[in-house]
C-alpha cells in the first residue's frame, strides 16, 4: 500500500520540475498519453503528446504502451503537463539500419517500422526490426530506404534499385537491369539503335534463324548475318 505522505510530498516537490514516465495509455485521435510519473509510480490523467510537427504539414507518431518519455509541467501546475520527449533507454535500444548495420551516426536520420512495443515483462527490445519492416535512413551522402528484399539507394549521380536478385541503376550512363527481363503491355520506341546479343523475336518468328524464299531462283535465302 503507498504511502500517501510520500505520494503528496512526490506531487509537491515535482510541481516545478520535468519528470520521467513511462506511458500506460494512449489516444491516437487525439495525440495524447497518460503516463505513470518515475518514480512514484502514479498515473497521470490525459496529457497531450508532443508533435515533431503540426499545421498545413503534419506528423504523427503517437507512442507505444510502455514507452519512457519525459514530462514537462506548465507553469508549475502538475495537473497540467505535456509529454514532451520520448527517451531511449536500456529498455528500448535505437534501432540498427539494414544499410549499414549501425544505429543512426551524428548527422544522420533514421526511421525504421517494426521494431517492436516496449516488453511488458521488463525485458530489452534491441533495436533490429521484424522482417520486411519498412525503413529510411539519411546519411551524409545517401539516402537508402527499402521493405524486405526491396531496397533503394540515391547518392549524387545515381539512383540504384535492388528486389531479389533483380537491379536496376539509373546513373549519366543511362538505364541498366541485370538479374531480370524487362515487360511491358504498351510499345517501345527507341531514337538509337536497338541490340539484341542473341536474338530480336517479333511475332514468335526469330530474326536470328528467319530466312526468306528466293522469288528468282530455287531456294532461300540465307540467315541474317
Amino acid at each position: 500500500m503507498a504511502d500517501m505522505r510520500m505520494v503528496g510530498s512526490n506531487i509537491a516537490n515535482a510541481q516545478a520540475q520535468p519528470e520521467f514516465g513511462i506511458v500506460s495509455a494512449v489516444d491516437p485521435v487525439n495525440h495524447a498519453v497518460k503516463v505513470m510519473t518515475q518514480p512514484s509510480n502514479i498515473e497521470s490523467g490525459w496529457l497531450p503528446l508532443a508533435a515533431m510537427q503540426v499545421g498545413s504539414l503534419r506528423i504523427a507518431c503517437p507512442a507505444d504502451i510502455g514507452t519512457h518519455v519525459l514530462v514537462v509541467h506548465v507553469e508549475a501546475d502538475a495537473e497540467h503537463g505535456v509529454a514532451a520527449v520520448p527517451v531511449y533507454d536500456a529498455v528500448v535500444m535505437p534501432p540498427t539500419s539494414p544499410a549499414t548495420g549501425k544505429p543512426a551516426q551524428p548527422g544522420e536520420l533514421l526511421i525504421a517500422a517494426g521494431c517492436g512495443a516496449p516488453p511488458a515483462d521488463g525485458g530489452t527490445s534491441p533495436g533490429s526490426a521484424i522482417q520486411n519492416a519498412p525503413w529510411w535512413h539519411i546519411t551524409k551522402d545517401t539516402i537508402y530506404s527499402g521493405a524486405g528484399n526491396a531496397t533503394e539507394t540515391l547518392t549524387n549521380g545515381s539512383k540504384a534499385w535492388k528486389v531479389g536478385s533483380v537491379s536496376m541503376t539509373l546513373d549519366a550512363n543511362g538505364l541498366a537491369i541485370t538479374g531480370g527481363s524487362i515487360t511491358t503491355d504498351k510499345d517501345m520506341t527507341a531514337q538509337g539503335t536497338v541490340t539484341g546479343q542473341t536474338d530480336v523475336i517479333a511475332d514468335g518468328t526469330s530474326g536470328h534463324t528467319h530466312v526468306h524464299p528466293v522469288t528468282d531462283a530455287p531456294g532461300t535465302t540465307g540467315a541474317p548475318s
